[in-house]
Formats: C-alpha cells, structure tokens, sequence
C-alpha cells in the first residue's frame, strides 16, 4: 500500500511538473523576478531611510543635551560669581548626567551611522544586480522570442505545427470528397452508359443506340461525298462527244445514287470552214 502511493505521489509529481513546465513563460518569469528585486531593494531603501532617520534623530537630541550642557555650564559659573556654591555644585550635577546622556547618544549614534554606511553599501550593491539582471532579462526574453519566432516559422514549414496540421487535415479530407465525387460520377455515367440505369429526362443513350446513330452518320456522309463526286464528273470540261455525227447531243450517263444533276451544256456548231 504504502509503495502505491510513493507511485501515485510521484506521478502527481511528474504530471504537475510537466503542466507547470508548460504553462510557464519565461518571459513572465524573469519579469516576475525583476519585480521581486525591485520589491527588495525599495524596502533595503527604505531600510536606509529609516536608519537615517533614527540618526538625525540622535544627533537632534545631542544638539539638543549640548545646549544644556553648556547652559549649565555658564549657570554654574554665574553662582561662582555670586558666591552660590550649592547652586553651582547642583549644576555642575545635572551637567555631569547631561553628559552621560550624550556619551550614550554618541554610541548611539555612531552605530547608526555605521549601519546606515552598511545599509547604503548594501543597497548600492544591489542596484548594480538589478541593473544587470534587467538588462541580462531583456535580452534573455529577445532571445527566447526569436527562438520561439523560429521554432514557428521552422514547425510552419514542416507542417508540424498544429494550426498548420488542421489545414493539412482539412486539404486532405477536400482531396477525399473530391476524388470520391470524381468515382461517383464516373460509376453513375458508366452505368448510364450500359443502362442499368434509366435517365428520366430520355437523354441517356446506350451504346447500341449511339453505334447505330454513327452508322447511319456516317451512311449520310459518304452519300454526300458520292453526290458532290457526280456533280463535279458531269462538269462541261468532262462531257463526252458524239461519235458518228455532228450537232446530236451526247448520251446522258447514268450516275449512281443521283438524285439532281444539272442539264448538260448545249453542243458547240461546226464551223463552215472545217467542213470544207
């Protein structure tokens, strides 16, 4: 039971690995990422900010206890002159706690300054990452997009892509209807043809029926080809003479399958001259 669910466990794994792998656009990653540093070096920013602050505030309040330090100091010297020991001793006392206060702020202050030196070197730092990993991201993400503007171009011409393998599919199914529209002519004109099939609009014609009509064409085409023979065999150039006499008109041949000639040209007159 226990390795059933190591297995299931690891294919989930593998399964969402591989989603994620090809959901994710590295594009967006790296934007994603510059966000992210942004995001931390506004905050080492105001890390900084925040530390200066809290400097200028010591050094305000040291201002401030110097003022009183010397105001008591000149107090002191002032009851001196008057001859007020007491309130001098009492002024040179709170002077003496004044001057603690500022030696603790002096502390203070200097380990303010160091972090903020720290906090700034930081921050300079990493400004000089950012900057780098933008311009690395930008020319990253050029790089992927004319990879992937490649990829399509090379996927397009293979037609492996996808959109190009759903037009190759439907080129392929307009060739199938095609060439099977091409069969179901061809069959229904065949079977015209015999007359297995009737045509209801008596135009279709079988193939005894056409070899009889070419039969009888070609019948009428060789009886014109006789007729236009006759004619030009009964031309003047042709007609025969009388033998025996002279001025009888020429016998008339009979022509085969005639069924019009034109008369025959009158007989030439003799001349006197040539009877002599």
């Amino acid at each position: 039971m226990a390795g059933m669910l190591q297995r299931f466990k690891l294919i989930f794994k593998s399964k969402a690995n591989a989603a994620m792998d090809k959901a994710e656009n590295p594009a967006q990653t790296l934007d994603y990422s510059y966000e992210k540093q942004l995001e931390m070096l506004q905050k080492v920013r105001r890390g900084v900010a925040d530390v200066a602050t809290s400097r200028k505030r010591v050094e305000l309040q040291a201002n401030g206890l110097n003022t009183q330090i010397d105001k008591l100091t000149q107090q002191a010297q002032k009851a001196l002159e008057v001859g007020r020991e007491d309130l001098a001793r009492e002024a040179l006392t709170r002077r003496s706690g004044l001057q603690q206060q500022l030696s603790d702020l002096q502390v203070q202050h200097a380990q303010l300054q160091g972090e903020e030196e720290k906090l700034t070197r930081a921050s300079q730092r990493l400004q000089a990452k950012v900057d780098a990993f933008r311009t690395r991201k930008e020319t990253i993400k050029a790089t992927y997009s004319a990879a992937e503007a490649q990829t399509r171009i090379n996927e397009a011409f293979s037609g492996i892509s996808e959109e190009m393998g759903d037009v190759g599919m439907a080129i392929q199914r307009a060739e199938d209807k095609t060439q099977q529209m091409q069969a179901r002519a061809g069959a229904i004109d065949e079977l015209l043809a015999s007359g297995a099939l009737d045509d209801p609009t008596g135009t279709a014609k079988d193939d005894i029926t056409r070899e009889l009509e070419q039969l009888a064409s070609t019948s009428e085409v060789e009886d014109e080809l006789s007729r236009m023979k006759a004619q030009l065999g009964a031309g003047p150039s042709s007609a025969p003479q009388a033998i025996g006499g002279l001025g009888q008109p020429p016998v008339a041949q009979p022509v085969p399958n005639q069924t019009y000639a034109p008369p025959p040209a009158a007989p030439q007159q003799p001349n006197p001259g040539d009877l002599r």
